[in-house]
């Protein structure tokens, strides 16, 4: 998957994932957050992968979330992100929330 706001690099056995938007100090966006979760679940499906790092470029790790994308938003259009997986009774309950990877 070609990654828009992230970088994602395999070497030695360790998953590299690196919010890459310097200019805005890695601001959270929705395509981040795909991003992430696709390179999350890639990583711990993958033989080859023992951990994960997650980075951020630049001088910031990450500076929450992105105000420019909020300003947008309809308050009453905010609801639980369609893209999570089911509730899987295998996994821990915790893990399964929309940042718990």
């Amino acid at each position: 998957m070609a990654y828009e706001h992230i970088l994602y690099e395999v070497s030695d056995k360790v998953a590299t994932i690196t919010l890459n938007r310097p200019d805005r100090m890695n601001a959270w966006t929705p395509i981040m957050e795909r991003d992430v979760r696709h390179a999350m679940e890639a990583s711990s499906a993958d033989d080859n992968v023992r951990v994960i790092v997650l980075t951020g470029a630049g001088r910031a790790f990450c500076a929450g979330a992105d105000m420019d994308a909020l300003k947008g938003l309809d308050p009453d259009d905010v609801r639980r992100a369609t893209n999570l997986p089911p509730f899987d009774m295998n996994r821990r309950p915790d893990w399964q929330t929309r940042y718990g990877y």
